[in-house]
């Protein structure tokens, strides 16, 4: 197609079908990566905030609503099912 953006993952994603794994395969594995990553991320941010801070009293707040939000986030990411946020998501 004329103007059409070259993919620069196309190449990547025929060699991985050649040997039989699909590209969808390959996304969910990458959000899976991404996603030990966060939690990783984020208990030392965790254990930083709470050992460090000198206003602890926001950490807790703060904290449940960044799990709260990013759980939401991710779940929705690798299963595409937002579930308690279905009506905030917008309609295909």
């Amino acid at each position: 197609m004329i103007g059409q953006l070259p993919d620069p993952l196309s190449p990547l994603y025929s060699q991985l079908n050649s040997i039989g794994i699909s590209g969808g395969a390959t996304a969910t594995w990458g959000l899976y990566a991404v996603f030990a990553f966060w939690a990783l991320y984020t208990l030392v941010a965790i254990y930083h905030w709470l050992k460090y801070s000198h206003a602890s009293w926001v950490a807790f707040p703060a904290i449940a609503a960044h799990l709260f939000i990013s759980f939401a986030l991710i779940s929705y990411a690798l299963s595409g099912n937002g579930s308690f946020l279905t009506p905030y998501l917008p309609s295909v």
